[in-house]
């Protein structure tokens, strides 16, 4: 059993790192889609993932566009705070592709729009917090995949 890890577009290398590390240790594969707000061998980036890094099963996009060409038409479940179903009412399912969108502005309104139907949110229960950290929601979400399957 596996969840696909999406990163889109990601900006801090230490949430990378620490999502490349959890998805090792929840059996995950991590695609990460260009461009990056840092470069693979950045030192936050490996300090993060520590030696875990060469073991993960890592994919690499050239762009949003080169992976749905991929994987557009596999179950996708976006992330965004702007949707309106919770992630508890997610239809986990092995396999799934779970896609988390860039630190500072989430994923683009284009992907949104294509996938509304597969948009879900974790709940924030402050006004004074508008998202949550990536590698926290990552986690979240992962392990909630994880106890339906």
């Amino acid at each position: 059993m596996s969840f696909n890890i999406v990163l889109v577009e990601p900006e801090i290398p230490n949430n990378t790192g620490n999502i490349g590390r959890l998805a090792l240790a929840s059996g995950a594969k991590l695609h990460l889609i260009k461009p990056f707000g840092f470069e693979l061998d950045d030192k936050r980036l490996k300090r993060a993932g520590l030696d875990y890094w060469p073991h993960l099963d890592l994919h690499l996009y050239d762009s949003l566009d080169d992976f749905l060409e991929q994987h557009g038409d596999k179950s996708l479940i976006l992330f965004s705070s702007h949707a309106s179903k919770n992630h508890w009412s997610i239809p986990f399912e092995d396999e799934q592709f779970l896609v988390f969108g860039k630190e500072s502005v989430g994923l683009p309104p284009s992907l949104l729009s294509r996938y509304e139907d597969h948009l879900y949110k974790i709940p924030l229960y402050s006004e004074h917090v508008r998202s949550l950290n990536l590698a926290n929601a990552v986690g979240i979400a992962v392990y909630e995949g994880l106890k339906h399957i």
